[in-house]
């Protein structure tokens, strides 16, 4: 009996086992960094490129949008935030994947990789994310509302004193506990989950699974590693939005390192 021709391997080839997340270490961060750094010095252009998607966005949310006077636009824009934010994060990915299979690095490859995303699970976790968004942006108004709804001011938005008022300053503790939690939840199904669907064939719901048994491995090395990536953002974004040039492209490729670390 002869036997039958082997099925065609994909691009990146499925486990034959669900994938497994070892606990993370402090060296698997600096590790990843490093790495990350390295990689954004060997394809500049690439980083440059995505991170420039949101530093454009920003200062057009910022600084264009009040000036037209249509404000009412901030609310698409911004929804189209996080919905580009994974096709942007797979971008990077696929260059760190590329430079560590010493694949030849092509602009043509790594947008098409970017494209074809759209046929597997990473339209449904920029789906997810979009959700996560909206909810945090209804809890956020709800909150405000409970605490300064009934503050008598002209315009909340530019009377910053009202913040200083004890209701102001128990606003502003709820929400950004609330919102810290939203974060924390994002991270956790995320960090590994994007790369994990680029890098194998499997459904979102086992990818956000794994990535949050990864955090729960080692939560301490994982909320340090969230910790540094929302404090880099954070800075990066002051110089108006110039330092997301760098801290982007570099977290990014560093995001990947730290999955091929954690899930071998």
């Amino acid at each position: 009996m002869t036997e039958s021709p082997a099925a065609p391997v994909p691009p990146h080839a499925p486990p034959s086992a669900p994938p497994v997340a070892c606990p993370a270490t402090p060296e698997d961060i600096r590790a990843a960094l490093a790495a990350g750094w390295r990689d954004f010095r060997a394809a500049p252009a690439f980083g440059l490129f995505f991170a420039g998607v949101y530093v454009v966005g920003g200062l057009f949310l910022v600084w264009v949008l009040p000036g037209t006077g249509r404000v009412w636009m901030t609310i698409p824009i911004s929804l189209g935030f996080p919905l580009l934010g994974p096709f942007v994060a797979v971008g990077l990915y696929e260059v760190s994947r590329r430079i560590e299979a010493g694949e030849p690095l092509a602009w043509g490859a790594v947008l098409g990789v970017i494209l074809r995303q759209k046929d597997r699970q990473i339209p449904t976790v920029a789906a997810i994310i979009v959700v996560f968004f909206l909810f945090w942006n209804f809890l956020g108004h709800m909150i405000f509302a409970l605490f300064l709804g009934l503050t008598a001011m002209t315009n909340i938005s530019t009377s910053f004193e009202v913040y200083l008022t004890p209701n102001g300053l128990a606003m502003l503790a709820v929400g950004t506990a609330v919102g810290a939690g939203f974060a924390l939840l994002l991270f956790a199904t995320q960090v590994i989950s994007l790369p994990l669907l680029l890098d194998r064939e499997v459904d979102f719901v086992t990818a956000m699974i794994t990535s949050v048994k990864a955090v729960l491995a080692s939560p301490g090395v994982m909320l340090g590693w969230a910790a540094l990536i929302a404090a880099t953002l954070f800075v990066a974004m002051l110089p108006a939005f110039l330092g997301l040039f760098l801290a982007l492209p570099v977290l990014g490729h560093a995001s990947w390192h730290l999955y091929r670390r954690l899930v071998p």
